[in-house]
């Protein structure tokens, strides 16, 4: 690759740490360790951008799980992929409910985490590939979205969205009054690696309803249909 892609680590383990540099770098990514959570921080936002994220959860100083946060409140997607010795399912839920894109616990297999790391850099071009190609900004209602600024109008008020509640947005936008699983969106919005976490959907379809509907427990837009899914229908509760 001409332009090699950036990955930074933040991990406190020297030995895991070096294991991951020499299994990136053998792909051809550029790779900066950081070995604590305030280096870590400190490095995401002043010297990215980075194109993907390995980061551990117990670190010295700022956990992991913050840096997560932090990345995502950031205009640019970056995919994260969180490690640690905490393997509980609560752990994997709060992990991607902060909006990892897949999450492994330890031990794990070198060769899976770099293909897995492959996966993500795989599907986040592809998604920025299919903004390129379909940036005609789209209305639906009182919503107003342009993909390729990633920008949310609601009622002409811009919301303020993390990059995943904004890719679920527009997949519901580019699909007017469909029905969609959880399953079905866990695949088409957050992909690989997300299977059995429909939960992490529930929490998503909540956070946009706060930001976009008059009264969030009885939605007008954003609909469930029950024992099916969801859907995202015009602001006068019919479809577009």
């Amino acid at each position: 690759m001409t332009d090699a892609q950036r990955v930074l680590i933040v991990e406190d383990d020297v030995h895991i740490a070096d294991l991951l540099r020499l299994h990136l770098a053998d792909e051809g990514y550029t790779v900066v360790h950081a070995a604590t959570g305030d280096d870590g921080m400190r490095l995401l936002e002043q010297d990215g951008p980075w194109d993907a994220l390995v980061l551990d959860v117990m670190l010295p100083g700022v956990d992991g799980l913050q840096i997560c946060r932090r990345a995502r409140a950031m205009a640019r997607y970056v995919p994260i992929i969180i490690i640690s010795a905490r393997g509980s399912e609560t752990q994997r839920i709060v992990g991607l409910e902060l909006g990892a894109d897949d999450y492994l616990a330890k031990p794990f297999s070198m060769p899976e985490l770099v293909a897995r790391v492959r996966a993500l850099l795989r599907r986040a071009e592809a998604m920025a590939q299919s903004a390129r190609l379909d940036a005609g900004v789209i209305e639906l209602g009182s919503l107003r979205l342009d993909p390729l600024a990633r920008v949310a109008l609601h009622a002409g008020r811009e919301l303020e969205l993390t990059p995943r509640e904004f890719d679920l947005l527009l997949f519901f936008a580019r699909h007017p009054g469909q029905v969609f699983a959880r399953a079905e969106l866990l695949d088409q919005v957050w992909g690989y690696g997300h299977d059995g976490y429909e939960h992490t959907v529930n929490t998503h379809i909540n956070r946009l309803r706060n930001k976009i509907e008059a009264d969030p427990a009885n939605p007008k837009q954003i609909l469930t249909v029950w024992g099916r899914g969801y859907k995202l229908v015009g602001a006068a509760g019919g479809d577009a």
